[in-house]
């Protein structure tokens, strides 16, 4: 049995997170491509640190992105899978 304590809000910020992510790793491999051009020693290192910086920003916007449509399937399929055997009771019980 799971419980979702999470909102919509969550998701979508989950959603703006990821997509700066996959913006900033697309800048750094365009960087890293035009430093790369340059034909100096110091270019090229940097132009690697650059590169798998930028792949590694992109593969975890990717992997954010494929949690979040896994939820989002989990949440559409069935939502009242997760509230089986739930009740909510709203009279409070006091001994005054």
């Amino acid at each position: 049995m799971s419980f979702r304590f999470y909102t919509n809000a969550i998701s979508q910020a989950s959603r703006t997170v990821a997509a700066g992510i996959l913006t900033v790793g697309l800048v750094l491999i365009g960087f890293g491509f035009m430093i790369y051009l340059l034909p100096r020693f110091f270019a090229t290192l940097a132009a690697i640190v650059f590169f798998v910086a930028g792949l590694g920003c992109g593969i975890t916007a990717v992997k954010i992105f494929l949690a979040l449509r896994h939820l989002d399937k989990l949440d559409s399929d069935n939502p009242e899978t997760y509230r089986k055997n739930v009740r909510i009771h709203t009279e409070e019980y006091y001994d005054d």
